[in-house]
């Protein structure tokens, strides 16, 4: 497996980790390990929607081509 060390993180960030990983009984390691699995899962399934979707893996391409003419602008003259 492979190891991951994480650099400058913000105190507040890491007492927020601290919490929430004492709130769920696990290790801040374990913590961690759990939010970056879900977050990597929730892009592939998203970007699965896309491809299903779509065909596109970032999205859809569309016609940006304007097809119509402009309008003459409202006179304001009596």
């Amino acid at each position: 497996m492979a190891n991951l060390s994480v650099r400058k993180l913000d105190d507040a960030v890491y007492r927020q980790l601290r919490v929430r990983s004492a709130q769920h009984g696990v290790s801040l390691e374990e913590e961690a390990r759990q939010i970056i699995s879900q977050v990597v899962s929730a892009h592939e399934q998203m970007s699965g929607i896309f491809r299903k979707y779509f065909g596109h893996e970032h999205g859809i391409e569309l016609d940006t081509s304007d097809h119509r003419t402009p309008h003459e602008p409202m006179g304001f003259d009596e």
